[in-house]
């Protein structure tokens, strides 16, 4: 019989100790006690468990760098098929099911080894509590996307059996309240280490950096209406975490081979998917499907108009505001994280296609029939012409199917080549929690506290970007019609969306925010079209961020808007729209039809 996903706990025991990959049933680990009473045998319990949180959800690339291709941030290579915009959104979709399964996955199995481990009251090395309570960091991280996405879910502590699997859903209040206590309890003991010993294990500063993630959606939710007592608790984690921790000094640093293996990167990086380029943690295949065509790459999930123009020029001003901004040359004068992160027509890029032995260079062209490339194959040390298959090939491209936006964040690693990437990634890093503690101060009416000001500009200045002043202005910009509250705001939810886009935190921010019928309420526009290309835009031709449904939160989530020139753009999901139930994704059907009381009534 066919079970669902989460009552893999129940079998988790005997699957783990017969499958190669995680344990050895044989292994001298175990005594007649039990699988997970000993040091070693819960420490491979819970390797096993790590080894199944980097699961690959789209083009074998984990859930961490898709997700915020599932908001109007983002897009999917298939027009009109964008997760969360309307058409790619039902029970039955793959995503929608893989999503699922993999963090039920990592749920299930972090529940069979705490069900298999000793009680706190029995006698416990100091390795062996400090294995168990990875196992609840780990379980509380796969909770945490499931809840955050589904909303209310079925919650199970500990295995269960085909029997039991009738419990329908759980109120995400309820789980949040009891993962937030459990994070709690092992936050405030010395069981893990500040800085875990192993890179790629979570620790004591992961467990209070995940209490801030989930007391900031619950406050932001309201959830029992104790809203600013979540906030309260998200403040109050996340500056545990920066009085331990610090930021890295070079933003590239986070997302390069050579960067990471820096110490101060290492203190910005709370927890990694770690890679090798050999062994058993293998490369995943990011920088394939966010690479030109033209380069090699595949080209498939792709930034979105959207996020592009919610980057501030590097005056601290909207490009909406600022005189540095050119609607010919979007690109210049901007944040430096813009071209640390998006990639667009003139802009060079350096890859490697042959495991990062020879540098190429590419001028990324959205419109000719040919590329400049370096070097020219014909006559070394000069630029030379390529077939430009961005604009020439018939599959999907960045600019004939997409916005006219690349991902560059993680791209511009040299050592190896575009097709695969052993460089780690970032599931929570610093940056967020100092951008995470603002917030929730923020939204406790203690914007005036200093060190929400210290706070956001600690990040600001890492990234070259002019410090904000006590009214979240930079010289030569006034609130703009918002209250001192709304536009401190408006700068910390920007500054989540410049620093930690590609990072799945966006995916969940527009959950948080209820933003998603301003930021779908119009098609996705990109690129100027060919008869105009860049070199036709006027001066006038800049979004509009007060306007739409509800101008005011437009305003405040500098959400774009292209009504004024739209005839002169790409359209793109032209059909896109939103609904209320949206806010949350159907269980997968598979799911409903095995359990009786669980069901998606708005999607049905």
């Amino acid at each position: 019989m066919k079970y669902p996903l989460y009552i893999i706990s129940a079998l988790a025991i005997s699957s783990l100790s017969s499958c190669s990959d995680y344990l050895d049933k044989h292994s001298s680990a175990y005594d007649s006690d039990g699988y997970y009473m000993t040091d070693a045998g819960i420490a491979e319990g819970v390797t096993g468990v790590y080894r199944i949180v980097p699961f690959a959800l789209n083009w074998e690339v984990p859930p961490t760098m898709v997700q915020d291709i599932y908001t109007a941030y983002g897009l999917q290579e298939t027009e009109n098929r964008t997760i969360g915009a309307g058409g790619g959104l039902t029970p039955d979709q793959s995503y929608v099911n893989s999503y699922w399964k993999g963090h039920w996955n990592i749920v299930a199995h972090a529940n069979a080894v705490l069900e298999g481990t000793k009680g706190d009251n029995e006698e416990m090395s100091d390795a062996y509590r400090r294995s168990k309570a990875e196992a609840k960091v780990l379980r509380a991280y796969g909770y945490y996307n499931l809840v955050t996405t589904f909303g209310d879910i079925p919650f199970f502590t500990k295995s269960v059996t085909p029997t039991e699997y009738t419990v329908g859903r759980t109120d995400k209040k309820y789980i949040v309240d009891y993962i937030i206590n459990d994070l709690t309890e092992i936050a405030e003991r010395d069981d893990l280490e500040w800085t875990a010993s192993v890179r790629g294990h979570v620790d004591r500063a992961t467990a209070y950096a995940l209490i801030s993630r989930y007391a900031l959606f619950a406050g932001s939710l309201d959830f029992g209406g104790e809203g600013q007592s979540y906030f309260q608790k998200a403040a109050d984690a996340a500056k545990q975490v920066m009085e331990h921790r610090q930021l890295a000094a070079n933003f590239a640093d986070l997302f390069t081979i050579d960067g990471q293996k820096k110490a101060d990167v290492r203190s910005e990086m709370l927890w990694e998917l770690c890679y090798e380029a050999e062994g058993r943690r293998h490369m995943h295949r990011t920088r394939l499907g966010h690479t030109s065509r033209t380069a090699g790459g595949s080209s498939v999930r792709f930034p979105s108009q959207l996020l592009a123009d919610t980057y501030e020029c590097k005056d601290g001003l909207r490009i909406d505001k600022s005189p540095l901004y050119d609607p010919k040359k979007p690109t210049h004068n901007r944040d430096p994280r813009f071209r640390q992160t998006l990639l667009a027509h003139g802009d060079t890029m350096s890859y490697s296609s042959d495991g990062g032995a020879t540098v190429q260079k590419l001028i990324i062209n959205a419109y000719d029939q040919y590329a400049r490339i370096y070097p020219n194959p014909r006559r070394p040390n000069t630029w030379g012409s390529k077939e430009n298959k961005d604009v020439t090939g018939t599959e999907v491209t960045f600019c004939r199917h997409a916005s006219g936006w690349l991902w560059n964040k993680y791209n511009e690693d040299l050592a190896e080549s575009c097709a695969e990437s052993s460089c780690d990634i970032s599931i929570i890093r610093v940056a967020e929690v100092y951008l995470t503690y603002a917030e929730a101060m923020i939204e406790l009416g203690k914007y005036d506290d200093a060190s929400v000001l210290d706070a956001i500009n600690a990040v600001r200045r890492r990234a070259g970007q002019p410090l904000l002043d006590s009214k979240a202005c930079v010289a030569g910009e006034n609130l703009d019609g918002l209250s001192i509250q709304d536009k401190f705001r408006q700068r910390v939810r920007r500054e989540r969306k410049c620093e930690l886009a590609m990072e799945g935190v966006i995916f969940t921010d527009v959950r948080r925010w209820q933003i998603g019928d301003i930021t779908n309420e119009f098609p996705s526009y990109g690129n100027p079209i060919a008869e105009i290309k860049y070199e036709g835009l006027e001066a006038t031709d800049i979004p509009e961020y007060s306007y739409g449904l509800d101008p005011e939160r437009s305003n405040i989530n500098d959400v774009a808007h292209y009504e004024h020139y739209k005839e002169k753009l790409r359209v793109r999901d032209a059909n896109r729209y939103w609904l209320p139930h949206f806010q949350w994704w159907p269980i997968p059907r598979v799911e409903t039809d095995r359990d009786p009381n669980l069901s998606n009534p708005d999607y049905e």
